[in-house]
């Protein structure tokens, strides 16, 4: 029977098509058009010398839409949402910390005019890191708030309360939901209705029922009237709609949305609930160079981009003969700087005690059962070579960018599409090469492979492990199982 397609509104359906050919497609900074000399001048000092074909679409695209000053969308006009739709370790983080920082270059009063949202605090920190990196020396200031500091000192960091008021410290804000939602409602002075700029990034899983609530408050926030500060009641600002005399009396600042993700949904329901403005879609698409010159462009129906130089296989085995696999890769097979997936915390504790008690691999876990100090510690281990085998949950490890992951192995097979391709886009970040490897028990394996081939990924090979391999490595195992049970009781 025929497919029946989804009906996809304009934009989704014919999105703007960025190369994904990292390498091949990078673009001189300087050939980025409207950059101001002092962030082509950082980004210089800091060793980008090129940007990644995604930066190179959206960056312009960010300035054009502020190109009459923050407060005008182009030519008068409220500037259009854009989404961008493009793989883990692309660059992401930088097509939107530049052009926020050159607009926010001019600004005048401090106010929140830029807010990013991120699920989790790892990915909160290296966010808010690269904006400190860029605003360094401009004035501009930069708040984190992930709970990682108590309440009260991050309301001392957002607004200060003076003789005529409370003024705002920050000028860009980066959050994680629950922590931005509280000081939306609890915080005095916190403020919004100036804001420029909402950046959601993992937009899909910030989408998800959990946080849905909190993009509500924040838009809320963003449109609520300060009723009666007189000096604010200039920019007061309503819910776009018709141009009317009464609304176009007084200069309003457009708030814009810009949502970035390795799998936007293609829901049109769930982006709907995101109420977006004439939105455009960036996404990145693979091309070939055929031998005439000319290019062919593939995937245009897949839904998920994975990393270039990415290798995938998969391992039919049974229940008994995962633990002895892993054992298998790292020590006959010498794997390095492995990061492991497992389905729950349980499972990445028991794993990694296992492993542990057998001996011969550094590993170490990365769960929410650790404190966040102790995660970036491990992290650090981790890039610095010093433990070979980083067991895992997916909550940890969404959208976080460890250096130099060689292998990712799926010690559970994923049970979802977009849990398989943010855990295998740990590797193969930035062009670089690495491989993946699911381990799928027998009856898995027909679901697993349907759930890879309907998004379009094809190119998964089979990888069987001889029973005789795994032989030599028994009797430990079974010794290691022994004193696990005893450390365990």
């Amino acid at each position: 029977s025929p497919q029946v397609q989804p009906f996809l509104p304009q934009w989704l359906a014919e999105p703007k098509r960025v190369q994904k050919r990292i390498r091949d497609n990078l673009c001189p900074t300087r050939d980025v058009p409207g950059i101001h000399p002092r962030l082509l001048k950082k980004l210089q000092i800091n060793g980008i010398e090129s940007f990644f074909p995604v930066q190179a679409e959206v960056i312009p695209a960010i300035l054009q839409s502020a190109s009459n000053g923050y407060l005008l969308g182009r030519g008068g006009y409220r500037p259009k949402d854009i989404c961008v739709s493009a793989p883990t370790g692309s660059g992401k983080t930088l097509a939107f910390v530049i052009p926020i920082v050159q607009v926010l270059l001019d600004r005048v009063v401090c106010h929140v005019r830029a807010l990013v949202v991120l699920p989790t605090k790892e990915l909160a920190q290296q966010v808010s890191k690269v904006f400190n990196v860029y605003t360094d020396g401009t004035g501009l200031k930069v708040v984190l708030i992930t709970g990682q500091k108590s309440f009260a000192k991050e309301q001392e960091m957002l607004v200060q309360k003076k003789v005529t008021g409370y003024c705002s410290l920050a000028d860009i804000v980066v959050a994680t939901p629950g922590r931005l939602t509280d000081h939306i409602n609890q915080t005095p002075g916190f403020s919004l209705t100036q804001l420029r700029f909402l950046i959601v990034d993992e937009a899909d899983r910030m989408i998800d029922d959990m946080h849905q609530n909190c993009l509500n408050q924040i838009v809320k926030a963003a449109f609520q009237g300060e009723n009666g500060s007189g000096s604010n009641m200039l920019f007061q600002r309503t819910k776009p709609g018709p141009i009317t005399a009464a609304s176009s009396c007084s200069p309003q600042i457009p708030l814009q949305k810009l949502l970035f993700s390795a799998t936007l949904t293609q829901d049109p329901e769930k982006l709907q609930q995101l109420d977006l403005f004439q939105p455009r879609l960036f996404t990145s698409v693979y091309s070939e160079k055929n031998r005439d010159g000319t290019e062919t462009e593939y995937d245009t129906n897949n839904k998920y981009t994975l990393p270039e130089g990415l290798s995938q296989c998969y391992v039919p085995c049974d229940l008994n003969s995962k633990p002895l696999l892993l054992l298998y890769f790292m020590l006959k097979m010498k794997f390095t700087r492995v990061l492991c997936f497992t389905n729950s915390r349980e499972a990445s504790h028991r794993l990694f005690l296992l492993v542990q008690a057998f001996g011969g691999v550094t590993v170490a876990e990365f769960s929410s059962r650790l404190a966040p100090n102790e995660r970036k510690k491990t992290m650090k281990e981790f890039e610095q070579g010093k433990i070979q085998l980083l067991i895992s949950t997916d909550a940890t490890a969404r959208g976080i960018d460890v250096k130099g992951v060689n292998y990712v192995i799926n010690y559970d097979a994923p049970q979802f599409i977009r849990t398989y391709i943010h855990r295998v886009g740990r590797t193969a970040r930035a062009g670089e090469s690495g491989v993946a490897f699911s381990l799928v028990l027998r009856i898995q394996e027909r679901r697993f492979l349907r759930m890879l081939r309907d998004a379009g990924i094809r190119d998964v090979k089979k990888h069987p492990v001889k029973g005789n391999s795994l032989k030599p490595l028994v009797q430990q195992y079974e010794g290691a199982l022994c004193k696990l049970e005893k450390t365990v009781k």
